[in-house]
């Protein structure tokens, strides 16, 4: 009879602790706000569809963004976060993240539309998980695609130093990035497949002229040579120019990385050492071969990303404007 009882209050005492972990963890749907705010992702599209007409690096921004805010503190706007008195060092001012990180303010029209048409009810996070997608979706020239699922709350802590402790720098070998996406639960092959998105955007002379003559580098030889060109000689880079990342097809999110990588016509250490891992080599070689592949596993790779380390009811919000936290 003891022995009864006491698997009797072992079973109920694992069921409620079952019940109470799903209580805490975070129904991330797809279509979570057809019912609340039907037109919320119509909304973010048509805000990122006009600013990147005007700017297509703003697109690769906000992929940066979401990465950048996913993998400090979890994806939870923390990134958005303005300084101030209580706060003065924010994730955006985080070296990482400044001055380089751009899309803010296509975030902030989103969110301001949403506001206009339901208030309180879209969080800031949802908007940049939106936001990335879309911009995914108009710099591949509508390949890439997907649904992601939305129910994020915002969180309220954001610290400058969280972005160096978190945040891959361009300098990591292969190992280091390795171990940096295995602390986020995202692996090798999420590594390589979202390292596609340099691609896109521009990259300050400073985060790759450790490349440069007189140091050793594998770099392509005709590429140094522009870098070089392009690039002034500035021991505080008080002049830091930008230059594309990809040169072949700037403005087009594509596999065009990973080609460049096997001719070493890429910027940074972290690119060239995607293939110092025979692992890593043959993904980089699959992803050059057979783009609709890469497209397909980008899509799964940024649907895994954005449900990193989510908040809850419990310790989230949903802001009313990104750059602040609510009373």
């Amino acid at each position: 009879m003891a022995s009864r009882v006491a698997i009797l209050v072992s079973c109920a005492l694992l069921l409620a602790a079952t019940w109470q972990g799903a209580a805490a963890a975070p129904r991330l749907r797809v279509g979570y706000y057809q019912k609340k705010c039907p037109a919320a992702e119509y909304i973010v599209k048509g805000v990122v569809g006009k600013a990147l007409q005007q700017n297509p690096g703003l697109g690769a921004g906000i992929i940066r963004m979401a990465f950048h805010d996913c993998f400090v503190q979890g994806c939870d706007a923390s990134v958005l976060l303005d300084p101030t008195a209580a706060n003065p060092r924010p994730e955006k001012l985080g070296a990482p993240n400044f001055p380089s990180l751009r899309g803010f303010e296509v975030i902030d029209d989103a969110k301001a539309a949403l506001e206009r048409f339901c208030p309180g009810v879209v969080s800031c996070a949802d908007v940049i998980a939106f936001a990335a997608r879309d911009s995914a979706y108009f710099l591949s020239n509508y390949r890439i695609n997907y649904k992601i699922p939305s129910g994020r709350f915002d969180g309220s802590i954001s610290l400058e130093s969280d972005t160096l402790a978190f945040l891959p720098p361009p300098f990591f070998n292969h190992s280091q990035l390795v171990d940096s996406f295995k602390a986020k639960n995202m692996n090798e092959d999420d590594l390589v497949v979202l390292s596609g998105a340099h691609s896109i955007g521009v990259s300050h002379c400073s985060s790759f002229t450790d490349r440069l003559p007189p140091n050793p580098s594998t770099i392509n030889p005709a590429l140094s040579a522009l870098l070089q060109s392009k690039c002034p000689v500035s021991p505080n880079f008080t002049n830091d120019p930008t230059v594309d990342q990809d040169m072949v097809t700037p403005n087009l999110l594509d596999n065009q990385y990973y080609k460049n990588i096997r001719k070493r016509n890429v910027l940074f250490t972290s690119d060239a050492a995607l293939v110092t891992s025979p692992l890593s080599a043959r993904k980089v070689y699959q992803n050059a071969l057979f783009p609709e592949v890469w497209e397909k596993k980008f899509a799964r790779a940024m649907v895994k990303m954005s449900a990193i380390e989510l908040k809850t009811a419990a310790n989230g919000e949903i802001r009313k404007n990104c750059r602040v936290v609510n009373n």
